[in-house]
C-alpha cells in the first residue's frame, strides 16, 4: 500500500490534522546533532564489541549446516555471502532496537516525521485526538490492511468512474438525436413561445456543457430531478418500481437454475445420449422462443382457455409471478444449462476426477463435489451477467404481463425522450450490473480456493 504514491498522498491528505501536530512537534523538539552523536557513540560501541564478526560466524556455521542437511553443493564463497546478509540484517535491528531504547531513557527525538508520529502514538491521548481529527486516515490504513474490504473498496471506487463515463456516453446520444423533448411533449401546435419556455425551464436551451455538467452534479447529489412528463419524482418512481423488478428478477432466475443445473448435470454426464440431444434441444428452443410470443402462448392456454392463471400481473397475488417467471427463467436457462454441460465435459476429463474414482469415491460425491464444484466459476458468471442484465428490467415480459417494472418504464421514457428519467435508469443498471459483478467476483473465493488464496495477497 505505502509503496504507492497516490496511497501516501490520500493518508496525508486524510490525516492532514494529525500531520501538522506531528510536524509542529517534529520542528520544536527533534534534534539532529544529539540524535546523531547518540547514534555515532552506538555504532562505536557495537564495533567494538565484535558482535558483527560473532553474527557473521553463527550465520556461517548454520548455512553450512543447512546446505549439508539438504545435500546441496555449495562453495565457501557463496555460504560466505548468504552468512554476511543475514549477519549484517540481525546486526542492524539489534543497533536499531538499542538506539530505540536509549533515545526513550534519554528522551532523544528521532529527527524523521515517522519517528516522531510513532512516538507520539504511543501516548493514549495524543493516539484518540488523532483518531478524532483524522478518523479517515485510520479508516483508510484499516480498509487497506484487510484484503476483502481492499478489494471492494476499489471495485466501488472504480463504480464513480463507470458511473461518470455512462452519464457522459448516454446524455451525450439523447442530446445528438434529432426528436425534440419539448414538441413531443407539447405537440406540433405547441407556439414558439411554449417550446422556448419549456426548454428554459428544464435547462435544455443551455450548452452542451453546462447540461452535462448539471446532470453529473445531481446525479452525485442524489438529486434525479423532475420527469418532463408528469413531474413526477424521479427517484420516488424508481423506488416503487425497484422491488417489483427485483421480486420478478429473483423468481425468474429460480425457475432458470432449477431447469438449467440439472439439464446442464444429466447432458454432461449422459453425453451423446437421447437425454443430451432432447436436454440441448429444448435448451436451444428456449433460447431461440422469443419472450413475447411464449407470454402470449401462455396468456392464451392457461389463462383464457384454461382460466389456471391470471393473465396479469397484480403485486399483492405471488400467484401471478409464475408466468412473468416461466417467459423470463425459460430464456435464460438454455445458457446456463448449456454452460453447465460444457464446463462439466471440460472437468470430468481432468486427472484429479479419475483420481477421485480410484479412491474409490462414490459416482455422487465425484458428480457434485469433485465435477460440479469445479465446474461452477463459469456457470456463476453466467448467472451473475443474467441477473445483473434482469435487474434492469425485462421490458418486453413486463409489456406482456402488464409488469410495472424498471424496464417498461424507462423504455416508455425513451421515446419521448425523457432525458432525466433515461438518464437514472441507465445509470441505476450500470451500477446494478457493477455490484452484481462485484458480488461475483467474491463468489469465485468461496469457490476456489486459489483464487481466495491470489486476493489474500491483493
Amino acid at each position: 500500500m505505502y509503496a504507492r504514491p497516490i496511497y501516501r498522498l490520500l493518508l496525508i491528505l486524510l490525516g492532514l490534522p494529525t500531520t501538522l501536530m506531528v510536524l509542529v512537534k517534529h520542528l520544536v523538539f527533534s534534534n539532529s546533532a544529539s540524535y546523531d552523536k547518540l547514534r555515532a557513540d552506538l555504532e562505536a560501541e557495537f564495533k567494538t564489541s565484535g558482535l558483527l564478526e560473532k553474527l557473521k560466524a553463527q550465520a556461517l556455521e548454520s548455512e553450512r549446516n543447512k546446505s549439508k542437511f539438504l545435500k546441496r553443493s555449495v562453495s565457501d564463497e557463496q555460504l560466505k555471502v548468504r552468512a554476511d546478509k543475514v549477519a549484517k540484517k540481525k546486526y542492524d535491528q539489534a543497533l536499531q532496537e538499542e538506539l530505540t531504547n536509549r533515545m526513550r531513557r534519554e528522551k532523544i527525538h528521532s529527527p524523521d516525521m515517522l519517528s516522531t508520529y510513532l512516538e507520539w502514538l504511543d501516548n493514549p491521548a495524543f493516539f484518540w485526538v488523532s483518531v478524532i481529527t483524522s478518523l479517515p486516515m485510520y479508516l483508510l490504513v484499516w480498509i487497506y490492511s484487510k484484503p476483502y474490504a481492499k478489494y471492494i473498496s476499489e471495485r466501488l471506487f472504480m463504480m464513480i468512474f463507470v458511473m461518470i463515463g455512462v452519464i457522459v456516453l448516454v446524455f451525450t446520444i439523447l442530446y445528438l438525436t434529432p426528436m425534440d423533448p419539448a414538441r413531443n411533449i407539447l405537440g406540433a401546435n405547441a407556439t414558439v413561445e411554449k417550446v422556448a419556455e419549456f426548454k428554459r425551464l428544464y435547462g435544455l436551451d443551455q450548452p452542451y456543457l453546462v447540461q452535462l455538467g448539471n446532470t453529473i452534479k445531481k446525479f452525485f447529489t442524489l438529486d434525479l430531478g423532475i420527469s418532463y412528463v408528469g413531474n413526477e419524482d424521479i427517484a420516488s418512481a424508481l423506488m416503487r418500481r425497484f422491488p417489483i423488478t427485483v421480486q420478478l428478477s429473483l423468481a425468474s432466475m429460480l425457475v432458470s437454475i432449477l431447469i438449467a443445473i440439472p439439464s446442464g448435470i444429466i447432458s454432461s454426464i449422459k453425453q451423446y445420449s437421447a437425454f443430451d440431444y432432447i436436454f440441448m434441444l429444448v435448451a436451444l428452443l428456449g433460447l431461440s422462443i422469443p419472450n413475447f410470443w411464449l407470454g402470449l402462448i401462455l396468456i392464451l392456454n392457461f389463462s383464457i382457455r384454461l382460466g389456471w392463471l391470471p393473465a396479469m400481473y397484480d403485486a399483492t397475488k405471488l400467484v401471478t409471478l409464475i408466468m412473468p417467471a416461466i417467459v423470463m427463467g425459460t430464456g435464460l436457462s438454455a445458457s446456463v444449462a448449456r454452460m453447465t454441460r460444457s464446463s462439466m465435459l471440460e472437468v470430468k476429463n481432468q486427472d484429479y476426477i479419475l483420481t477421485a474414482r480410484a479412491k474409490g469415491l462414490s459416482e455422487r460425491r465425484v458428480i457434485f463435489k469433485h465435477i460440479l464444484g469445479n465446474a461452477m466459476i463459469p456457470i456463476v458468471t453466467v448467472i451473475g451477467l443474467q441477473f445483473g442484465g434482469i435487474l434492469g428490467g425485462s421490458a418486453t415480459t413486463e409489456k406482456v404481463f402488464n409488469v410495472n417494472g424498471l424496464g417498461k418504464y424507462i423504455v416508455d421514457k425513451q421515446f419521448i425522450p425523457d432525458i432525466p428519467v433515461v438518464m437514472a435508469g441507465v445509470v441505476y443498471i450500470a451500477i446494478v450490473i457493477s455490484i452484481v459483478n462485484l458480488l461475483v467476483d467474491i463468489l469465485y473465493a468461496f469457490l476456489d480456493p486459489r483464487i481466495k488464496s491470489s486476493l489474500k495477497n491483493y
